[in-house]
C-alpha cells in the first residue's frame, strides 16, 4: 500500500509532532534515569508517549542497568526484545518489575 500524498505543511505539521514526541519520550526516560521514575510507575502510566517506548529501551534508563542486563531481564520476563511498553500483559510487567526490584 503507498504512502498517502502530503501537502507541505500536512508534511512539516507531522515532522513537527514527531519532533514533539521525541522530545516527550527523551524527557521521560531522562526522569526514569535520574530516579525520579520508577519502572513501576512507568509502567503504569497510561499516556501514548510512555505506551510507545521500547521495553529494552526503558529497562537501560534504569540506573545500572545496560544491554546486557537488559536482555537478560527480558527473556527472564518473557518479553519479545521488540516489545513496547503499552503491549505488554500483566504477568510480564509484573515479572519486569520484579526482576528489576530485586
Amino acid at each position: 500500500m503507498a504512502l498517502p500524498k502530503l501537502t507541505p505543511e500536512q508534511r512539516q505539521a507531522a515532522l513537527a509532532k514527531a519532533a514533539e514526541t521525541r522530545v516527550a519520550r527523551a524527557r521521560l526516560l531522562a526522569e526514569v534515569k535520574a530516579g525520579s521514575i520508577s519502572l513501576e510507575q512507568l509502567l503504569g502510566r497510561d499516556d501514548e508517549v510512555a505506551k510507545r517506548i521500547k521495553v529494552s529501551q526503558a529497562l537501560r534508563a534504569l540506573p545500572g542497568i545496560g544491554n546486557v542486563k537488559a536482555a537478560q531481564l527480558m527473556r527472564q520476563a518473557e518479553v519479545d526484545e521488540t516489545r513496547r511498553l503499552g503491549g505488554l500483559g500483566t504477568q510480564q510487567r509484573r515479572k519486569l518489575i520484579q526482576a528489576v526490584t530485586a
